[in-house]
């Protein structure tokens, strides 16, 4: 872990992190004081790991000033990026919850960055003294999984219009470039057989069509304009 500096914040001057994160910034003066008072400033320098996966943790963190990723690794090492961290986005919520839990994710600076603490036990008080805290908190934590349904929605359907694709051309016999193919199956038929619905595979032929790729001249009769470029659609 990088070295970075750390600082208390003097009382009356409610810190800046605190004023800006919408979950505390609704409070009254003296409330955003008191938390500032118990809040930590920690610098980190741009590529230092504000925390990593599986490290012990009970902190929430806010971002003052700079930028954060938030990103998942798998075993294979590739990266998936989860979130990008603006000031006044927070995270780390996870822990106030699950004392002794650990990371799942990890959070690096991609610029230098500034980040207010606060332990886990004075968030706790905060959320018995002023109850509206948690509101806000689980109103941004409702929002976040919604937007990671989205995300995992989105991702089944990318990999639909992939299956589709293959599925076309496996159909084509001889050369790559321009030729129409017969379909055997119904599109519900195709639907199940891609293990979707056929909602989504018509809203797929659609995208190729749009795309430029495949003209659909009757139901069960495709035109594909060049079979190379639909094979390279797939991999975006």
């Amino acid at each position: 872990m990088s070295q970075h500096h750390h600082y208390h914040h003097e009382p009356g001057n409610h810190a800046a992190c605190i004023r800006l994160v919408p979950i505390f910034n609704h409070l009254e003066d003296d409330a955003m004081d008191e938390i500032a008072e118990r809040a930590t400033t920690k610098v980190f320098k741009r590529s230092d790991y504000l925390f990593r996966a599986q490290e012990k943790d009970d902190t929430l963190y806010i971002v003052n000033r700079g930028k954060v990723r938030i990103f998942l690794l798998s075993e294979s090492g590739k990266e998936q990026l989860i979130r990008i961290l603006h000031p006044g986005d927070f995270m780390g919520e996870w822990t106030i919850f699950n004392p002794g839990g650990v990371h799942e994710a990890y959070a690096q600076a991609t610029q230098d960055t500034v980040v207010c603490t606060i332990g886990q036990a004075d968030i706790q008080a905060f959320l018995t003294d002023y109850p509206t805290i948690t509101m806000k908190l689980l109103a941004e934590m409702s929002q976040r999984l919604e937007s990671s349904e989205r995300q995992t929605v989105k991702v089944a359907e990318d990999q639909v219009g992939n299956r589709l694709i293959m599925f076309l051309a496996e159909n084509v016999v001889g050369p790559a470039s321009e030729q129409i193919i017969e379909l055997e199956m119904t599109r519900k038929d195709i639907a199940s057989y891609l293990g979707t619905t056929p909602e989504t595979i018509s809203r797929k032929f659609k995208e190729l069509e749009q795309a430029g790729l495949i003209e659909q001249l009757t139901p069960k009769k495709i035109k594909i304009v060049d079979v190379d470029d639909l094979l390279l659609y797939s991999d975006q």
